[in-house]
């Protein structure tokens, strides 16, 4: 009996360790942030540099924000795509901070659930919000089942259909011959 209860506090002292562990082993957002204030130096940032400004909001309490931010930070067209047209700014959404003033500039994109994703132009307009069910894969597995993630080529596509050339008319004008 003395047994059985030291291995059960074992088990218990341990999963409770790991839980622990892994709720604190991810830092890809700031709680602490000043979304509004970091908004505005990426837009700053965007206006003198000619790029649009890409906030991805979610919380490092999101398995699916986690996995895209990983995802963009092992494939090199996504990182290049996001380096060459965009200011990168991550805003946190949880439980104890909703960053409402920030959530209402943005127009509320978290309507759409985590992660979303919305472009902003160098002087701050919302330009487009993007659901992330959107970008996810349609592959199917060899079990039959669809896969679990986001697209690579999906992804692509809507980072380069809103870049300041994908927006500007004269991007379109019939070239003179």
């Amino acid at each position: 009996m003395k047994k059985i209860l030291i291995l059960l506090t074992a088990v218990l002292i341990s999963s409770a360790a790991f839980s622990q562990a892994k709720q604190e082993g991810v830092h890809i957002y700031n709680p602490e942030a000043n979304a509004l204030a970091d908004l505005k130096a990426a837009t700053d940032k965007a206006a003198k540099s000619n790029k649009h400004v890409l906030v991805q909001v979610g919380g490092n309490w999101c398995s699916w924000c986690i996995a895209f931010h990983n995802l963009v930070d092992t494939t090199a067209i996504l990182t290049q795509t996001i380096n060459d047209n965009y200011e990168y700014v991550l805003v946190n959404w949880d439980k104890d901070h909703h960053n409402d003033e920030a959530m209402k500039y943005l127009g509320f994109p978290n309507r759409f659930g985590y992660p979303v994703f919305v472009v902003l132009d160098g002087k701050g307009k919302v330009l487009h919000i993007e659901n992330s069910s959107y970008l996810e894969t349609d592959e199917i597995g060899a079990n039959g089942k669809k896969k679990v993630g986001h697209d690579v080529k999906k992804i692509t596509s809507f980072l380069k259909g809103w870049t300041v050339a994908a927006v500007k008319p004269e991007t379109y004008k019939p070239k003179a011959k």
